[in-house]
């Protein structure tokens, strides 16, 4: 059956990046709602951002356009220009090879829900505008922007 029981999807609390660079998502909660349904050419995730917690690092894709939707609350979205406000019902686009880092932070008193929306394009690489981490689709690996891993990866 196509329909999704959301209540049976895990969720995952928190963010994959090493030490210290996990911290500001801690309490980020994904719902991979596209995997639940067997998709495998985009992912769709449900997100649920509390007060003060950020989606990722500022980043930006190679090979994979992403898409947010604003459900409930609001976010404020940091990128190369400045900072915008998302309440529910906005929505923001961020073309792949852009090299315009962006993410979410709920500066907001209560928790904000949203989906996010992005290709799964296999040599897709992910990089920090703002710190040193680089990862791939290829292997999900986090590295410095070298190329060198970091520990435990």
């Amino acid at each position: 059956m196509p329909k999704i029981d959301i209540a049976t999807v895990p969720e995952r609390k928190g963010c994959p990046y090493p030490k210290p660079f996990d911290a500001p998502h801690a309490e980020r909660v994904r719902q991979k709602l596209g995997n639940a349904g067997g998709l495998t050419d985009f992912g769709v995730n449900l997100m649920r951002l509390p007060p003060g917690n950020w989606s990722s690092q500022r980043h930006w894709h190679t090979h994979e356009d992403e898409f947010v939707y604003v459900l409930e609350g609001e976010l404020t979205l940091i990128e190369d220009e400045g900072e915008t406000l998302l309440r529910a019902g906005d929505c923001a686009a961020f073309a792949k090879n852009s090299g315009n880092g962006h993410h979410l932070i709920n500066k907001s008193n209560k928790t904000a829900t949203y989906l996010e929306v992005g290709s799964r394009h296999p040599e897709d690489v992910t990089t920090c505008s703002d710190i040193d981490i680089m990862s791939t689709n290829a292997d999900g690996r986090f590295t410095h922007k070298d190329g060198t891993p970091y520990p435990g990866q």
